[in-house]
């Protein structure tokens, strides 16, 4: 493709409102967009205009998958933006619009990049699937529809495309989201002693909470396990005693320290607070997305970052793509769940601390590199 079209594209994808759900609409321009070239997709339907779409390239037992979410976040106060957030405008090098790094860049690039290899016959001597999915920014419904189904049982590589600014990274953390419920004994406040204040157990994993992971181990790659306690809520009455009440939490396990070794830690602590029969607390898990790590050091990585360099050189002003770790999650999160050693790597365009705002921008000279970064990766995968 010329650069407009590429660029076209893009812009395409950016007009379609697909927050937080919509993916249908998303999914049938791909689909079109695949079927100009003569590619086959399929377009998984499910829920309200909620979809997710499968591409296949070439054969083989072993897939390489590269795979993108179709949805994106809220748009905020549409007053604040400086252009309508689906209305993507060009200025300069810059290209706006929800959506534009977060990650619709990475989405079409992706198709891009393989239609490309698909017209000039230089595919892979072996099998890539295309996985574009539905509700990654909450809850990961298509993500855990495909792997249910098997769609990530034979892939021995992937190629995740959030914006990374061009860096290459190998390793991310889990994200757990949780709530902890406490029941009490509700009384009038002038009698707390004949009641069971059910903020006080609460208050008691808080406790807990602050210390629960110190002697974790530190991962190589991924550091220490983050959490944070970040709602809380209980009463409604102030001459009350409250018989119920709840917090809510979010911890990013490592694969040092993974998801299962956190929730028993979880049910350690809790045990401990229902022993001191300070209110009864139960633990219910809301989201668990498990950590991905590749080794930094391997060919895939190596590769990988060695094509986004190259592809990189001609972007003024930019610095040299790099290896990188973070504490997001993504996508891949899911698609290991089964294979929790499948080698993956995060690589995108601009910018990942420009996902989720207002006036969210992608760098034009970014997507365009990160093309041609991909077209390398996928073409050499199985060589």
């Amino acid at each position: 493709m010329e650069k407009d079209e590429q660029v076209r594209v893009l812009e395409d994808l950016i007009k379609i409102n697909s927050v937080n759900g919509n993916e249908e609409e998303v999914a049938k321009y791909l689909q079109q967009l695949f079927d100009r070239h003569g590619i086959k997709a399929k377009i998984d339907l499910f829920g309200d205009h909620r979809a997710n779409l499968i591409a296949d390239f070439g054969s083989g037992d072993d897939v390489f998958g590269v795979t993108g979410h179709m949805d994106t976040v809220a748009t905020g106060d549409e007053n604040k933006w400086q252009h309508g957030p689906f209305t993507p405008v060009r200025d300069g090098d810059r290209l706006y619009g929800r959506g534009s790094a977060d990650m619709k860049s990475g989405l079409a690039a992706e198709a891009i990049a393989l239609i490309e290899l698909h017209d000039t016959d230089a595919l892979p001597a072996g099998h890539v699937r295309f996985i574009a999915t539905a509700g990654e920014e909450y809850g990961t419904p298509g993500a855990n529809r495909l792997e249910a189904a098997g769609v990530a049982k034979d892939l021995v590589g992937l190629l995740v495309g959030e914006p990374t600014s061009g860096n290459v990274v190998y390793a991310h953390s889990g994200s757990m989201n949780y709530r902890v419920s406490s029941t009490g004994k509700s009384v009038h406040s002038s009698q707390p002693e004949n009641g069971v204040n059910a903020i006080d157990a609460l208050v008691d994993f808080c406790v807990k909470e602050r210390d629960l992971f110190n002697d974790a181990p530190v991962d190589p790659y991924l550091g220490t396990v983050k959490h944070s306690v970040t709602v809380i809520n209980g009463g409604d009455q102030v001459n009350t005693i409250p018989d119920a009440a709840a917090l809510k939490g979010n911890i990013r396990p490592t694969k040092t320290f993974n998801n299962d070794q956190v929730i028993e830690r979880l049910n350690r602590a809790i045990s401990e607070v229902n022993q001191e029969g300070k209110g009864q607390l139960s633990l219910e898990l809301i989201h668990n997305f498990r950590p991905v790590a590749s080794d930094p050091s391997g060919k895939f990585v190596q590769r990988a970052l060695q094509a986004t360099q190259r592809a990189y050189q001609a972007v003024s002003n930019h610095s040299t793509p790099e290896l990188k770790t973070i504490n997001g999650a993504t996508d891949a999160s899911v698609f290991v769940k089964h294979n929790q050693e499948l080698p993956v790597i995060v690589l995108g365009a601009d910018d990942w601390n420009i996902a989720h705002q207002i006036n969210e921008y992608t760098t034009i000279s970014s997507y365009l590199a990160t093309i041609k970064a991909y077209r390398e990766i996928i073409q050499h995968y199985f060589d």
